[in-house]
């Protein structure tokens, strides 16, 4: 049986009222640019899962007080991102292959009431979005890597974010969060024409109203994203050198 939707009947009685689930406070503008700066940088990978965060280096590549980048952590270690530990500082948090299979569990249960209460609910606009989100998919196909994986993670948000329930988004946002760093110790190469081909599967089901086989595509897909891990190597870069681009997209100046 198919979940109740999650948006509130329309004033004239016609239908779901379609509205978009409202973000989490962010603080500051330039607490919230750092806070992007850090948790993109963490996503595409160029803060390798384990790597310490220093909160000094961190502040002068970011042109920012060491507040802000403590607030940052705060909400990273939220998502599951950083580890926070007493007289050690900072890490990027580095999940176990356990904690990996518990997280990736409960991203599927969500997901699924996610595909469940959009089938038959997407509006024309809606629609149009995500077709565009794939194209964008598609785009980075050839690289097949963070850049493929970040994408990918932000589709899901999307679709969360569309079914109008703030909770539900944040509790999606975390696991996808989780699972982009997981995909980041131990997925190889991230297989980007799967999941695009996946994605429109699941576009069709929704359109479509299908919520039975929208919500078992969802199910497939990321069970697929499962079975495509394993461990793959790593790296380490001066953290300054990794941040730099990122400071510059946030509009963050050095120290």
């Amino acid at each position: 049986m198919a979940a109740r939707p999650l948006t509130s009947p329309a004033p004239d009685g016609s239908g779901p009222a379609r509205r978009k689930a409202e973000p989490r406070a962010a603080g500051s503008p330039r607490a919230q640019a750092v806070y992007n700066a850090l948790r993109r940088a963490i996503i595409e990978q160029a803060l390798k899962p384990g790597m310490k965060l220093p909160e000094d280096s961190i502040g002068e590549q970011l042109g920012v007080s060491r507040t802000l980048v403590r607030e940052a952590f705060g909400r990273l270690a939220v998502e599951g991102l950083v580890e926070l530990k007493p007289n050690r500082g900072a890490n990027v948090a580095y999940p176990t292959l356990e904690e990996a299979r518990d997280v990736f569990e409960v991203r599927r249960g969500l997901e699924r009431l996610v595909a469940e209460n959009l089938a038959g609910r997407l509006t024309a606009a809606q629609s149009a979005e995500l077709e565009a989100h794939v194209r964008l998919e598609e785009k980075a196909h050839e690289q097949d890597g963070p850049e493929s994986i970040r994408l990918s993670g932000e589709f899901h948000i999307k679709l969360a974010e569309m079914t109008g329930n703030a909770l539900l988004l944040r509790y999606v946002q975390e696991a996808s969060s989780r699972c982009s760093l997981i995909l980041a110790i131990y997925g190889r190469p991230h297989s980007s024409e799967c999941a695009v081909s996946e994605h429109r599967q699941l576009i069709e089901a929704l359109r479509a109203g299908d919520a039975a086989r929208a919500a078992a595509l969802m199910d497939h897909h990321l069970q697929s994203v499962v079975t495509r891990a394993l461990l793959a190597p790593r790296g380490e870069r001066d953290i300054r050198d990794v941040l730099a681009p990122y400071a510059l997209s946030e509009g963050l100046t050095p120290s």
